[in-house]
């Protein structure tokens, strides 16, 4: 076999691996969608739910959903891009930082059921929180940390090392050349993994199930202390506990979840696209 004829070959064979994987998922949207579009209504989305949730809408948990998807960028974003930038641009390298790399690989495939016992064992029970969303936030904060430092740091050291070199010949300090230089070059990349992980983040169950969701709680919450309906949550309640929901409902409800996850992946491919025109280099 020649060497065009094997390329050929490899071509047509990642064609078809990369063909068995999308269809299958688009199948599983478009079903989805087909199913729950006709109870998606103003009603739908902006009253909570009533009847012993077989009817009304599922406002509460859109609006606790929101919650914990912002307290979990609150949680994790900050900490996660200055974990990157020290271990990109300050840390050595030597046994001490490959092992904490190591160490965030391997917490980025942890199950999210594990962070959820954490959660409960740390902040639900250790510190006194309660199931709040508090909690919630700072559990599903942890599980997406290690996704928001790995893709910050690589996003980091994907910029010309020309950068930091000039910019120090220059004059400037090393935090002057990482804010003004390094960080704006590396921003596609940072903001890409942070709005990925944070789309993980809102459509996890496991982590919230032990700390902040509720089976049945039209109130929404009035402070960061108080429980409250989540959407992973809800969709498991009502397609699993309870009796004579219509399957409507059921598709509508994971309708709109998929739809929030996938706007933020579509949030961050256009960042992403925007910002990578607009690049120097």
């Amino acid at each position: 076999m020649t060497r065009q004829q094997t390329h050929k070959l490899a071509q047509w064979l990642v064609t078809i691996t990369a063909i068995l994987v999308i269809v299958p998922i688009v199948l599983v949207i478009l079903f989805v969608f087909i199913n729950g579009m006709g109870a998606i209504s103003w009603e739908f989305l902006s009253q909570p739910p009533r009847e012993g949730m077989t009817q009304g809408g599922i406002w509460p948990a859109v609006w606790g959903t929101v919650l914990l998807t912002f307290g979990t960028a609150v949680a994790a974003i900050p900490l996660g891009i200055g974990a990157a930038i020290y271990l990109a641009e300050y840390a050595g390298d030597n046994r001490l930082t490959r092992m904490v790399r190591l160490a965030i690989v391997n917490l980025a495939g942890i199950p999210s059921i594990v962070y959820g016992l954490f959660g409960l064992g740390a902040f639900v029970l250790f510190l006194n929180m309660g199931t709040s969303l508090l909690a919630g936030s700072l559990t599903l904060g942890l599980m997406t940390l290690p996704v928001v430092i790995s893709t910050a740091e690589e996003a980091i050291l994907a910029v010309p090392q020309q950068f930091r070199t000039v910019s120090l010949s220059l004059g400037a300090t090393r935090w002057q050349t990482i804010r003004y230089q390094v960080l704006p070059h590396a921003l596609p990349g940072i903001i890409t993994g942070v709005i990925l992980g944070l789309g993980r983040a809102a459509g996890e169950t496991a982590p919230i199930l032990f700390t902040v969701a509720a089976f049945y709680l039209p109130e929404l919450p009035d402070s960061i202390f108080d429980q409250s309906m989540a959407l992973p949550y809800h969709l498991y309640v009502i397609a699993t506990q309870v009796p004579g929901m219509p399957l409507q409902i059921q598709y509508g409800t994971a309708l709109v979840l998929l739809l929030i996850v996938l706007s933020l992946t579509l949030v961050a491919t256009v960042l992403r696209s925007y910002m990578r025109r607009n690049r120097e280099w």
